[in-house]
């Protein structure tokens, strides 16, 4: 991304007719959501003088709030323009964004498509949210077996020329039926005959291919394993209906990425784009009001203990260390843990080996810092005894730490629930209590 100065400069120049250089959409976003931070003014301005064919992608890129202000100020043509100015899976991005603003305005501007986007969108809209078949995109460049190689390319000359066809990656070739027979990287053709047909020089050729009902993470997964760009997109009968880009996976990626990290956090990704206050506060306050009932329930456990704390003040000088490397240790098990999962590096089938390695490394780093800190507790308040006490409850803490952080995704998929959500809180629950426990009792006992 240029900085900020440098693209509007060039949309300046563009403006004043001094360049035909216009920045990227993605660059004209950033440029207008400083813009609407300083002068909102000047914001619906610029809309205005954004060309036409640019605005599909532009909205597209604009934050959730600065979008729906310009959906509602563009007019039904001119939403409808730039709906058709984008590939169908963008179309249909669009279509929905514009309907969560006005459900009147989204069906007028749907009621003015072709009849060809108009079948494309719900083609689209008929799968779920995770199925492959909402993310990928109708428009392809196929071919049948009869058919010539120079035909082909007369004819994907002519759909790039109308605009009807963007970022091609690979020819399809398709039987009578429409079923997928063979894809042949663009880079591949200029290899081949130009004057016979596909079915004279194919032979046998394996390719890759995803279900329209496949689960969307598993098709992130295949194209990260096989580092492709593009993969075909079949339903239910192997006929070619589609294809999934590289970049609506680099989408799905940021979007489960981010939704994790919230998640984690335990605040709602869809809520924090908003930008509304009251919703932000609405949930954030819920899950805080939640860490509130856990963070009595560690109080209760230490008030079982006052006696012991009152006899011996340095437990209460000493105690929130142990509670801490047990909920930092925690974390970062249970971090680890999420991400692979959503990696689909850990599953079911090898959660004991996780779960011994996470265990195993806690019990090493507890045994290292139980040594570390029995040491300082023991010079700190010269008291050898009181050494070995925090010692014991640092190893008892971050083994319980390890062997939770990695056990509660675990168990929270097995309940069909997302393994990031909840996960904090439970297992800050957890270390507090055994890491406050551990430690007092071992104190009542040892010291007392």
């Amino acid at each position: 991304m240029k900085h900020f100065s440098e693209i509007k400069h060039l949309f300046d120049q563009f403006l004043q007719g001094k360049t035909e250089q216009l920045p990227h959409a993605s660059e004209i976003a950033y440029l207008l959501k400083h813009v609407y931070r300083d002068t909102p003014e000047e914001f619906l301005e610029l809309l205005n003088k954004i060309p036409q064919d640019v605005r599909g992608d532009l909205l597209l890129n604009l934050p959730e709030k600065l979008k729906d202000e310009a959906i509602e100020y563009y007019s039904t043509d001119e939403l409808t323009e730039a709906v058709e100015s984008l590939q169908s899976d963008d179309a249909t991005e669009l279509i929905d964004d514009i309907e969560d603003v006005d459900e009147g305005v989204a069906e007028a501007v749907y009621e003015q498509l072709d009849i060809e986007d108009r079948e494309d969108i719900d083609k689209i809209r008929s799968y779920d949210e995770d199925q492959a078949g909402s993310w990928m995109q109708t428009e392809l460049f196929d071919a049948t077996l009869d058919e010539t190689l120079q035909e082909a390319i007369d004819r994907l000359k002519l759909l790039k020329d109308v605009g009807e066809l963007e970022n091609i990656y690979q020819l399809y070739i398709v039987n009578d039926e429409r079923r997928l027979v063979a894809t042949i990287a663009l880079e591949d053709l200029i290899l081949m005959d130009f004057n016979q047909t596909f079915r004279q020089q194919l032979g046998n050729k394996e390719f890759r291919a995803v279900k329209t009902t496949d689960d969307i993470d598993d098709v992130a997964s295949i194209f990260e394993q096989y580092d492709a760009s593009v993969l075909p997109v079949l339903d239910h009968e192997s006929r070619l209906v589609g294809r999934i880009t590289s970049d609506d996976i680099y989408d799905v990626i940021e979007e489960r990425a981010t939704e994790q990290i919230y998640n984690l956090a335990g605040v709602n990704d869809d809520v924090e784009q908003d930008e509304d206050i009251r919703a932000i506060f609405k949930t954030r306050s819920s899950w805080l009001a939640l860490n509130l009932l856990t963070a009595i329930l560690a109080s209760m456990v230490i008030a079982v203990f006052d006696e012991t704390l009152a006899a011996f003040i340095p437990l209460a000088i000493l105690m929130p260390i142990v509670a801490s490397m047990g909920g930092n240790a925690g974390t970062q098990t249970l971090t680890v843990m999420v991400r692979k999962m959503a990696l689909g590096d850990i599953d079911f089938a090898n959660a004991k080996s996780a779960l011994y390695k996470e265990m195993s490394v806690a019990l090493l780093n507890g045994m290292l810092f139980a040594v570390i800190m029995g040491i300082i507790a023991w010079i700190w308040f010269s008291e050898p005894l009181l050494g070995v006490v925090i010692a014991l409850a640092m190893v008892i803490n971050l083994l319980v730490a390890g062997l939770f952080g990695a056990a509660i995704p675990l168990l929270l998929k097995r309940l069909n629930t997302d393994p990031a959500v909840g996960s904090t809180v439970l297992l800050t629950t957890v270390t507090d209590v055994f890491g406050f426990f551990s430690f007092l009792l071992l104190a009542k006992v040892i010291l007392l």
